[in-house]
């Protein structure tokens, strides 16, 4: 493994960890309806848990609602139920044809609530990037004292690996201060 092969997994490795941040983020509802909201609610599809969006299509007719149309009828009782046992704190409307998630807006206090949890997120998603720069900066040691490295080779690389981190980290912060605001606002 050469240290640019080490750089080049690093970063990718981040760039998961920012990905699965986002996915994380996307699903603390804000007053706004999104789809994103219902992205990780599973549910049970002839025995197999499935994401809901892999079984219907859900659209956002206006601001605060949601619809979910499955593309089997009789898996409606089934979304619902996944609806009602998940964390979203909504109640499902089923019509026959498709399920409806009206999205009130937040008070004050649970917007300052869900702030917090994503401080926690962000992080957590931090936290793994770091992981992630602590598991090159061993590989470019390791390199280094089986002599594929240079002393100002690893010096250099662990620079880079340092501003790869700093982007990241940035993006991260980037990322939580637009949640921040999205929640935020009346």
């Amino acid at each position: 493994m050469s240290e640019e092969d080490v750089l080049q997994s690093a970063e990718g490795r981040m760039r998961k960890a920012i990905g699965v941040l986002k996915d994380d983020l996307a699903a603390i509802r804000t007053g706004r309806a999104s789809p994103g909201l219902v992205n990780n609610i599973r549910v049970d599809y002839h025995g197999v848990p499935v994401p809901v969006n892999q079984i219907a299509s859900i659209t956002v007719p206006e601001a605060s609602m949601l619809v979910i149309q499955p593309w089997e009828r009789d898996i409606l009782p089934s979304i619902e139920k996944a609806i009602l046992k998940s964390d979203l704190g909504l109640t499902p409307t089923n019509d026959g044809n498709v399920i409806r998630l009206v999205i009130p807006q937040l008070t004050e206090e649970r917007r300052n609530q869900l702030v917090k949890m994503v401080g926690k997120r962000v992080e957590e998603g931090k936290v793994a990037v770091r992981n992630v720069r602590r598991e090159g900066l061993e590989k470019l040691r390791k390199l280094k004292d089986s002599k594929e490295l240079s002393e100002d080779e690893q010096k250099r690389a662990l620079g880079r690996l340092q501003q790869i981190t700093d982007r990241f980290i940035e993006e991260i912060d980037q990322i939580a201060k637009g949640k921040e605001s999205e929640l935020l606002e009346f």
